[in-house]
């Protein structure tokens, strides 16, 4: 399957290139729908920018980074920053501000293309070609807009963009929630549906070992944050926020096996609570990992007795690896039955059939990219963008800490 949909990509990446290659590169695509295609072009531009923010924040790049116009001593408005705050050095924190105008081009880019394809119904719309076309512009304008960005002076622009950073990131937070509860109730509904299917004991098995597994994990991180994050007489903040978010897990799974709500969900139950759970210890972990107080943080490497000057601290690496695993799967996944239950809908691709035998997007010449949204949008385009739009936003705010 992945490697399908990498053919689609790089067919709609040919296509842009001009007819001919559109025509050679397509045909080599086994009936690939232009929803999900269109979406992985997406995901590849949002990897690629991530790679790229990730790049300015290696030690190498520090000296070069340093000639960036944001940190000219001639721009009045470092000046201001400086003469502000003394201490601060704008060389200092180069990698960051870099990271910030990357993202703020990209994140600028999926933002307006939300705006464009407000109100989008089918792809019969004139908008439509927009969004699932002109590949190569669409790269260079992000490309161009972030060299552009570095033009941007310095003065308030960190600052500000920091709010806006933090309030999209907790935003995308949520949507990433959203659809690993919805992974969770995919999850759950296979195997339940082959359970009953087979009547095969095995599945059954194999649902309560990873609940299992999962609160143990979630058990086990609870145990960790107590012992390392918190002091018999000090770190109140970390211990409340440990506690309270425990307290709404064991709320969670009780709420997910009551009557009421296995009449309304059958097929729920706490495979779902158990990956919710682990997801929120880990959220846990992320949070007391910010604590400046070092005695109430001593850090993954701290606890296992290492110190580390790298850039990347491993709560930011979990989070992106997490973050990738989103993208992805919002991208790949179609949506079923189980979608329904979350705002997950507006996200996933709605399968309408294979439909690779007549609806091939207009082409003549056996190509096999097919539109299956001339009747209806298989899914938001506009809220597609402004998911990746967090995405980018939670993204600029785990490379650089939260900016601390």
């Amino acid at each position: 399957m992945g490697a399908v949909l990498g053919l689609c990509s790089a067919a709609q990446l040919a296509c842009c290139c001009g007819s001919a290659a559109c025509g050679l590169c397509c045909s080599a695509c086994p009936s690939c729908r232009n929803s999900t295609s269109t979406r992985v072009m997406y995901a590849v531009m949002l990897l690629l920018g991530t790679v790229a923010a990730c790049i300015t924040l290696s030690p190498g790049l520090q000296d070069a980074l340093k000639k960036v116009p944001f940190c000219s001593s001639n721009d009045s408005s470092a000046t201001a920053l400086l003469n502000l705050y003394p201490s601060w050095q704008c060389e200092s924190a180069v990698g960051y501000l870099a990271v910030y105008r990357l993202c703020f081009a990209l994140s600028a880019f999926f933002f307006l293309m939300a705006l464009i394809m407000i109100g989008v119904k089918t792809s019969k719309d004139p908008r439509a070609g927009i969004q699932n076309g002109f590949w190569a512009i669409k790269y260079l304008l992000v490309i161009g807009g972030m060299v552009g960005a570095f033009f941007i002076p310095e003065g308030s622009f960190g600052t500000t963009w920091m709010y806006f950073g933090m309030i999209g990131g907790f935003l995308f937070i949520i949507i990433q929630l959203i659809l690993i509860i919805d992974f969770a109730h995919s999850w759950a509904e296979s195997w339940v549906g082959n359970y009953e299917e087979t009547e095969s004991k095995a599945w059954y098995a194999a649902l309560l070992i990873f609940t299992l597994l999962n609160y143990a994990l979630a058990i086990t991180g609870i145990v960790l944050l107590f012992v390392y994050f918190t002091l018999p007489d000090d770190c109140a903040l970390n211990k409340f926020f440990i506690s309270f978010n425990l307290i709404l897990c064991v709320i969670v799974s009780i709420i997910s096996v009551l009557p009421s709500v296995q009449e309304m969900q059958p097929r729920s139950g706490l495979l779902q609570s158990s990956v919710v759970t682990l997801y929120v210890m880990y959220l846990t972990w992320s949070s007391v990992s910010s604590q400046p107080y070092r005695p109430c943080n001593p850090g993954f490497l701290g606890v296992i007795g290492l110190k580390s000057e790298s850039t990347f601290d491993s709560e930011s690496i979990v989070g992106l690896i997490i973050w990738m695993c989103c993208v992805l799967y919002s991208s790949l996944r179609t949506a079923s039955s189980s979608s329904k239950i979350t705002m997950s809908e507006h996200v996933l691709v709605k399968d309408s059939g294979a439909g690779g035998d007549g609806g091939e997007s207009g082409h003549t010449d056996g190509t096999k990219v097919w539109d299956n949204e001339e009747e209806a949008v298989a899914y938001s385009w506009s809220f597609f963008h402004v998911m990746f739009g967090l995405a980018t936003l939670y993204v600029m705010m785990t490379l650089t800490n939260w900016y601390s």
